[in-house]
């Protein structure tokens, strides 16, 4: 028996589960089916596999906010903790539909109408689909096979104004290329909180950058962003413009950082990380040390020089 396979047999059964949970749960965007696929083989054992699948795949397909498309065809849904509104069911509030996803498969099985409890007044739904409008204009933009969401997590069945809500914007975009060895992915959620005493929106952001890059090797990036903004409350159309304005501007701004910090990594990081020259500006000789007077010293002293010779 190999020391892996001791070490394994050491293992319980729920030891085994945990650590295939945290490789599923650590895949880069686009490749835990990849990596479900490896840890299946490692584990030889289906019931342990199907248990950790069925625990990771959930947690990581929300927090990634992958993209499904609807039986029907008739849009996608986000997989977010935003849009869920029970087991395996996430809302679709452009539709007005409820998915039924198969997390494991990260497919979309069957949709059913949402129902009224499941949908925010038409008072918030003016304020949701304005900003929705505005939010599809600006990833159409902005990001490349993009896609967005507004969901309403606080004060959904407000009739009128007087009171307190809060929406969230969600956008994400992937450019996954297995085949290339390279993929990528874009997540930022803004949660808006419309504060009615105040007539003010308050905004907090959170940005995040995914890449992995394994051509010969296993290079990833994973950035992480939070910013904060407010803006007057207005009218649903102005409030949307004023709030994607806001976004807008964040997003690019953190981009521009991004691209300024890596364009100039070999000319600080990089270069930090080389093994400096000698003040010869030459490399070490390593094939033919005994021109080194260092050297000639340690044999002479040990008796060596004549044997050398």
């Amino acid at each position: 028996m190999s020391d892996e396979e001791e070490t394994a047999s050491q293992l319980t059964d729920k030891q085994k589960i945990e650590i295939a949970k945290w490789f599923l749960l650590n895949s880069p965007a686009g490749e835990i089916q990849y990596v479900a696929k490896d840890m299946s083989s490692v584990l030889k054992n289906e019931r342990l596999y199907r248990t950790a699948a069925a625990e990771a795949f959930p947690v990581y397909n929300k927090s990634h906010m992958i993209c499904l498309e609807l039986p029907d065809r008739s849009g996608e849904v986000m997989v977010t903790s935003f849009s869920e509104v029970d087991k395996d069911e996430y809302l679709d509030p452009r539709t007005a539909q409820v998915a039924i996803v198969d997390h494991v498969k990260q497919v979309c099985d069957h949709a059913r109408p949402a129902n009224d409890e499941e949908l925010p007044s038409s008072y918030i739904e003016e304020y949701r689909c304005a900003l929705d409008a505005e939010t599809i204009k600006y990833v159409s933009e902005a990001y490349p096979k993009g896609v967005c969401s507004v969901y309403c997590v606080n004060g959904k069945h407000v009739e009128e104004p007087g009171s307190d809500f809060e929406l969230v914007v969600v956008i994400t975009a992937a450019r996954l290329s297995p085949q290339n060895f390279c993929n990528g992915s874009w997540r930022s959620v803004w949660n808006l909180e419309f504060k009615d005493d105040l007539q003010l929106i308050e905004v907090r952001g959170k940005l995040q950058v995914g890449a992995h890059y394994f051509e010969e090797g296993n290079v990833q990036l994973d950035a992480d962003h939070d910013c904060k903004d407010s803006t007057i409350f207005q009218s649903p159309d102005d409030s949307a413009v004023s709030l994607i304005t806001i976004i807008r501007h964040h997003e690019t701004e953190y981009l521009n950082s991004l691209q300024m910090s890596y364009s100039n990594l070999p000319d600080t990081t990089f270069k930090d990380l080389r093994r400096k020259l000698p003040v010869t500006r030459t490399l070490f000789p390593w094939h033919n040390t005994l021109q080194f007077s260092l050297t000639r010293d340690i044999q002479k002293n040990l008796g060596l020089e004549s044997s050398s010779k």
